[in-house]
């Protein structure tokens, strides 16, 4: 029997094109493309699919219900790039027992993790 493979996410938004350009601009996919209005980033084998809805409101009223996590070579780099693009915090860049946390939050309201794990923290994650 083949097995399930999570393949990415459909994020929903009033302005979409604002929302993607600061996907792009703050994470950098792979690859970028629109296919019949939607807008894909695609970030490994991860895609982030962006479309527009007119059923939500602006911004997330529940933005702790799911958390985007981005794996990042360098969350001090990769906060300084969301800081030039006026980012809000949740929660600033903290070391956690040498990993490196903080959660950002998107245009639409969005919590986003940036998640640098130790050397250690990945072996023992089996990775």
């Amino acid at each position: 029997m083949k097995k399930h493979n999570l393949a990415g996410v459909l994020l929903a938004s009033t302005d979409p094109g604002r929302l993607d350009a600061w996907y792009r601009a703050a994470f950098e996919p792979d690859s970028h493309a629109e296919v019949q209005g939607y807008r894909i980033l695609t970030y490994g084998d991860f895609s982030l699919v962006i479309d527009s809805r007119s059923d939500i409101g602006d911004k997330n009223p529940e933005p702790g219900r799911v958390i985007f996590n981005f794996d990042v070579e360098d969350a001090r780099a990769a906060v300084e790039r969301l800081n030039g693009l006026g980012t809000p915090w949740l929660a600033e860049l903290e070391d956690r027992d040498g990993s490196l946390f903080a959660t950002a939050i998107d245009p639409d309201g969005n919590y986003v993790q940036l998640i640098q794990l130790s050397e250690e923290a990945r072996a023992a994650m089996g990775g």
